[in-house]
């Protein structure tokens, strides 16, 4: 699964990154746990959580879309979409005045991964 290997690799990679941004803030303000109240914090512990939510979902589908053998196109087209999906809707959420458009086109890019990689299972497996 190398081409699979490649996207989860970027997108630990930027998993790192939401995480340091989330201590960083948290170390700022001296919040051990929770938000302390403090909204950019809220913003971007949800932006961390929301990726983990919905990333390892879209990993696994990815993966078992090209070990089933899907054309390689297909598995780098759904690798790149979760990707682009992923900055789009953190760097939308992540503005103290929400840019809805980029959080709106990477949700919708997420769920067209999901739903395709879902889709390309139930049919390779029946």
């Amino acid at each position: 699964m190398r081409i699979t290997a490649i996207y989860a690799g970027l997108l630990a990679l930027l998993f790192v990154l939401l995480s340091v941004r989330v201590i960083s803030l948290r170390r700022a303000g001296r919040v051990g746990l929770g938000d302390g109240g403090d909204a950019l914090l809220a913003r971007r512990i949800r932006v961390h959580g929301n990726f983990a939510e919905f990333v390892p979902l879209g990993l696994i589908l990815i993966g078992l879309s090209e070990s089933l053998g899907v054309a390689p196109m297909l598995v780098h087209g759904l690798g790149l979409a979760l990707l682009v999906g992923r900055v789009s809707h953190a760097w939308g959420v992540s503005q103290p005045n929400e840019v809805l458009v980029f959080r709106s086109v990477g949700m919708v890019l997420t769920f067209a991964v999901l739903v395709v990689g879902a889709g390309v299972c139930l049919v390779s497996g029946l």
